[in-house]
């Protein structure tokens, strides 16, 4: 089984990195953002709750994107690999993490750091627009995931909206929150001797081809 965790700061790109790498390994894709945006649709009570954290820029409890992650990863999508993307966030959801695969019998797999400078990042999540019926997200910053029709969704002809986190205010705290909380696990995941670390290119393929060989030449080293 190979699977796949990304560390990336917000808008480094790690959703649209982890959509490639599903289509070209045919692995479950495994977004706790979405998940999440899942609950608040639905109106559950973990999503009302979620809803107000990410909107003030925090994030939700332990607990709770445990419980959701457990239920995920033993769906058959995920039989043969996956790809974690914005899970775990800090060593105590790693450590927990780590149990629940003990306890399914499955392998932590590599760890990618997508490294991004701050700059760049807030200028792609101020320009990040999103189709509300599909959830296709596109860049006003980027020349390959602008929308053929401007403001408007290729696959649904429905108006992009930008999500209420995505404002610079907003984005710098989450940004910054996850410079705290998240980037101590580099070095749990360098310890273990699973991390590698990619950059965050202008052109999503140039990123894409860099993931891929380092994921290519960690599984040729388990061979």
């Amino acid at each position: 089984m190979k699977n796949i965790i990304f560390l990336a700061p917000p808008a480094a790109g790690k959703g649209t990195l982890s959509e490639m790498l599903t289509e070209k390994y045919g692995y479950g894709h495994i977004s706790t953002g979405d998940l999440l945006r899942e609950e608040v649709k639905k109106g559950t009570a973990l999503g009302q709750e979620a809803e107000g954290l990410m909107k003030a820029g925090k994030y939700v409890p332990d607990e709770l994107i445990i419980k959701l992650i457990s239920n995920r990863i033993t769906e058959p999508d995920c039989e043969n690999g996956y790809i974690l993307d914005g899970f775990p966030r800090t060593k105590v959801q790693a450590e927990k993490y780590a149990e629940l695969l003990k306890e399914l019998g499955k392998d932590l797999g590599v760890v990618i750091y997508i490294d991004i400078d701050k700059d760049m990042a807030i200028k792609r999540a101020c320009s990040r627009i999103t189709c509300p019926k599909c959830g296709r997200i596109y860049n006003k910053y980027s020349n390959e995931m602008k929308p053929k029709v401007e403001g408007m969704c290729d696959d649904c002809n429905v108006k992009l909206t930008q999500r209420a986190d995505d404002t610079e205010e907003t984005f710098v705290k989450r940004f910054d929150e996850y410079m705290t909380k998240t980037m101590p696990l580099y070095d749990y995941y360098k310890d273990l001797g699973v991390l590698k670390t990619i950059k965050a290119y202008e052109s999503k393929f140039d990123t894409f081809n860099e993931a891929v060989k380092v994921l290519e030449e960690k599984w040729q080293e388990g061979d």
